[in-house]
Order: structure tokens, then sequence, then C-alpha cells
């Protein structure tokens, strides 16, 4: 799957997690840093979809560590979260 395809695939499962909160943190998070991916960044994205929403809102709030293999710039992006957009 070429780079392009792979992002929009991407970007909707970022999207439709099946919450309104998860959509938010983790489709804010994809819109806010997906243009500065390649091969490795996709690659954990695509590892951190597949988790459940409880732990990705955990490891955003900080009540949790994240797996090691999750840990790193990227996650710690997402702990910032400084990308969620909330509207009214």
């Amino acid at each position: 799957m070429d780079a392009e395809a792979r992002l929009k695939r991407l970007r909707f499962r970022a999207w439709h997690r099946g919450t309104r909160e998860a959509d938010m943190l983790v489709g804010g998070y994809f819109d806010r840093w997906h243009d500065r991916w390649h091969e490795k960044e996709m690659a954990w994205f695509e590892a951190f979809l597949d988790e459940q929403d409880v732990d990705i809102i955990a490891w955003a709030t900080g009540t949790t560590a994240a797996p090691t293999c999750l840990q790193g710039e990227m996650m710690n992006r997402l702990q910032a979260v400084d990308f969620v957009k909330i509207w009214k």
C-alpha cells in the first residue's frame, strides 16, 4: 500500500474509535502529527490503533504507563494532549 493510501486508512481508523472522547484524542493526534510521518511513525501508529481506547486514554492522561514498545517521542506527543480541539 502506498503512503497516501496508508495515511487515509489511518485517518479513518483514528477518527472512528467508537467514543467521541477517543475520536477527539486519537483523531486529533493524527491530524496534528501525520504530515511528519514516515514508515517508522506509521508503523507505530498502526500498532497504537490496535490498542483499546481505555488504555490509550489512561496512557494519555498518565494514569497508567504505556507498554515499552509504544514509549518514546510519539507517546510523549500524545501525553501532551495539546492538539485536542473541543467543539461546542
